[in-house]
């Protein structure tokens, strides 16, 4: 079963947040509705969302305000936020909204294609570092059998073979984000972003072939 990412929609609109979920339907990811800062907050407490699209423009708790609190929260902080208002902003505006920690800030009416391809980036790179963490996770359990030295020689180098084909899966598909993102004009988060992802990816695969029957670890 293939595992899908959540988005979660902040506006105190219902038309908007329709309008919202018939342009992200494509992605075929869950939806997820909050009328208000505090509807979000409440829905971060319990779940992963892979970005958040978040008006400014709400009663009580605005967008800028919601945010502080996001980027407040450990568990939180580092889920991309994309501003979206319908405010006739100047670079002041649009700079309070980056100081806030958005990823991205778009005004209303906005080009539904471009929203789209926008989110699809971030959601791809959540997933690629979902898998990155299932990968150290099998690592992790390889390295705990090596240690205690009771591991069956033919399970660890099955294990290993498994966790050697997915990281190559996964790095197949980083390597097709990145240059994706650099033929594009993408926010400079979002290339940082893709390059930490490759960094770790990286690192995995040293771990990876060190553990490999006959390895030598490499000359300081």
């Amino acid at each position: 079963m293939v595992q899908k990412a959540k988005i979660l929609l902040v506006d105190d609109r219902p038309e908007n947040l329709l309008a919202l979920e018939a342009i992200l339907s494509a992605l075929d990811q869950h939806l997820v509705r909050a009328s208000s800062g505090e509807e979000a907050l409440k829905a971060l407490l319990t779940e992963d969302f892979a970005v958040i699209l978040l008006d400014v423009q709400m009663p009580g708790m605005d967008g800028f305000e919601t945010a502080a609190h996001i980027k407040r929260r450990e568990r939180t902080r580092d889920i991309p936020i994309i501003f979206l208002t319908a405010i006739n902003h100047g670079p002041h505006h649009t700079f309070r909204g980056y100081a806030a920690g958005a990823v991205d800030y778009i005004s209303k009416p906005f080009d539904p294609w471009v929203l789209r391809a926008k989110v699809s980036v971030f959601v791809e790179l959540y997933m690629k570092n979902l898998q990155l963490r299932e990968q150290a996770g099998l690592l992790r359990l390889q390295l705990e059998g090596a240690q205690k030295g009771n591991g069956d020689g033919a399970a660890q180098t099955g294990l290993l073979a498994e966790l050697s084909a997915r990281l190559a899966a996964a790095e197949e598909q980083a390597e097709a984000l990145s240059k994706q993102l650099s033929g594009a004009s993408a926010e400079s988060a979002v290339v940082a972003t893709a390059a930490h992802l490759e960094r770790k990816l990286t690192g995995l695969r040293k771990a990876i072939d060190a553990l490999e029957p006959g390895s030598r670890p490499d000359a300081e």
